[in-house]
């Protein structure tokens, strides 16, 4: 497994923001992970980035504790949070050398990939412009360039559609769908159901940080639309 998650529990106080959650996911897979603001997708992540101490149980990365190894583990992964926080005093090409130099990619191979990337993302014009400059849309496309740079094998991502425009989001949906064909996986959160609807394998819905619904997109949805599905088991919840 890529990222095996079991019985996952973390509180803050007398609250508990995920309570005994566990989800594995494979190479290969594009993974959803749905529910409203406070339902623990946030938390999980970052957990699962190795930044969040965690209560109680396990996740592993490529088979390595993110508890006992966190550094091997953020190694062979990329996470990219819902606000990216990026050095506004540094030029783009500046954070994305930075970021290749964190993780030890050649001269070479950062080159290539940065010039890929960008003209992808149509960025490239703008990596010698100091990010304080930058649009959130901007931000956003040169935080998802640092998170492909060194090749991770796990990508992880907390609405990453946020703040892109239609073109940004088809561009995102091709690097992510060319990245899990290749052996990868990623484990994502959003509100965008009908994103997750046409793009995930598989997808999980969460409420008050305890699992409701987890598998593949079939077995989740049913004859039904994710929407209709992610509403009755909100409604059933409640």
């Amino acid at each position: 497994m890529s990222l095996r998650i079991e019985g996952l529990t973390k509180t803050y106080g007398d609250k508990k923001a995920v309570d005994n959650l566990s989800l594995h996911i494979a190479p290969g897979e594009i993974f959803g992970f749905i529910g409203h603001n406070g339902a623990g997708k946030s938390t999980t992540l970052r957990a699962c980035a190795g930044i969040l101490p965690f209560d109680q149980g396990e996740i592993r990365i490529g088979g390595i504790s993110v508890r006992d190894n966190p550094l091997e583990c953020k190694k062979q992964l990329a996470y990219i949070p819902d606000n990216p926080d990026l050095y506004d005093f540094m030029t783009g090409r500046q954070y994305l050398s930075f970021v290749a130099d964190i993780f030890g990619v050649s001269a070479k191979d950062r080159q290539e990939r940065i010039g890929r990337y960008a003209e992808m993302l149509e960025l490239t014009k703008d990596l010698g412009q100091p990010i304080a400059g930058y649009s959130h849309g901007m931000k956003q496309k040169l935080a998802i360039i640092s998170a492909w740079l060194h090749q991770p094998r796990l990508i992880l991502m907390d609405e990453p559609f946020v703040g892109l425009d239609p073109r940004a989001s088809h561009l995102l949906k091709e690097l992510m769908k060319e990245f899990c064909l290749s052996g990868g996986a990623i484990f994502f959160s959003t509100h965008v159901l009908e994103v997750a609807e046409k793009l995930c394998h598989k997808v999980a819905i969460i409420r008050h940080g305890q699992l409701i619904r987890s598998g593949s997109m079939d077995e989740v949805r049913g004859d039904s639309s994710l929407e209709t599905v992610f509403l009755e088991l909100e409604d059933e919840s409640c």
